[in-house]
């Protein structure tokens, strides 16, 4: 019996609309009243999903959890309590900074646990952003060392194509220590510790709660995904993957995210 999910935000629970569809919120509410603990697996910030938390009954609740920051953070619901956290060196993410602030058209994100920050904010990037992240700040200074004494957890670049982000990748893994560099929502790639991925932050909640990695299902839909997939259980990735990602998964569901791969998860493998 599955008794964790684990799941992604943008592009798998969450329609186009950026909304969570009536049919999965009642279908989570079902595993939920079965036992079954759900845990948005994110990029974001904890804080960010508050509002889907509220709407799935889940919000300020003990023993349900967020995987935030792309596995850098776990927070348990009630009182948003920070259980683990992996942060990264100020000297490497100021040295990725300063790389990314040199290319005016890529937005660059810095996340501590829970603050963001922006900067070069363009409105294809705002359209995208707006009704996910509402609470950050776009510092006017190109410059980070007012965050020096903050605990920073990620950095991620918006870039236009796949051919620049993939091109980054390997630029960084010849020219920075090691960390983990994934890609999501299509637009990003994503720098953390090294200790931090969704799938090492699965498996680490499913040990604090007693549950074995065979009794997880991960849902995802893109690369910063791929570790949790191969991690639980059952790995699933939903009808709007990308190709990497459905090779790789144990289901492919047959909805995309606008019509209730979620619910059809648990509908298969839970009721």
């Amino acid at each position: 019996m599955y008794k964790l999910i684990v799941c992604d935000m943008d592009e798998t629970l969450l329609a186009d609309n950026k909304t969570i569809t009536p049919k999965t919120v009642e279908a989570i509410k079902r595993a939920v009243k079965k036992g079954v603990r759900f845990s948005p697996n994110t990029g974001r910030g904890f804080l960010s999903v508050q509002d889907d938390l509220e709407k799935l009954g889940l919000k300020d609740v003990s023993g349900q959890y967020v995987i935030s920051n792309n596995g850098a953070v776990i927070v348990e619901n009630k009182n948003n309590r920070i259980v683990k956290m992996e942060t990264m060196k100020f000297e490497t993410v100021n040295e990725l900074f300063r790389l990314g602030i040199e290319h005016p058209e890529y937005c660059v994100h810095i996340y501590t646990p829970d603050e963001l920050y922006i900067w070069n904010l363009n409105d294809e990037e705002f359209a995208y952003i707006n009704g996910r992240l509402n609470d950050y700040e776009q510092p006017k200074d190109e410059s980070i060392e007012f965050l020096k004494e903050k605990q920073i957890t990620k950095i991620i670049f918006s870039v236009p194509s796949e051919g620049e982000r993939l091109a980054l990748q390997k630029y960084v893994q010849e020219n920075f220590e090691e960390m983990n560099i994934t890609f999501s929502s299509d637009r990003y790639i994503e720098f953390n510790s090294k200790k931090a991925d969704k799938g090492q932050a699965a498996l680490h909640l499913g040990e604090l709660l007693g549950i074995k990695p065979e009794e997880i299902i991960a849902i995802g839909d893109n690369g910063n995904d791929v570790p949790m997939i191969k991690a639980a259980g059952l790995g699933v990735s939903v009808a709007n993957g990308r190709e990497f990602v459905k090779e790789i998964a144990d289901y492919v569901t047959e909805a995309d995210n606008n019509h209730n791969p979620v619910a059809e998860v648990i509908e298969k493998f839970i009721d």
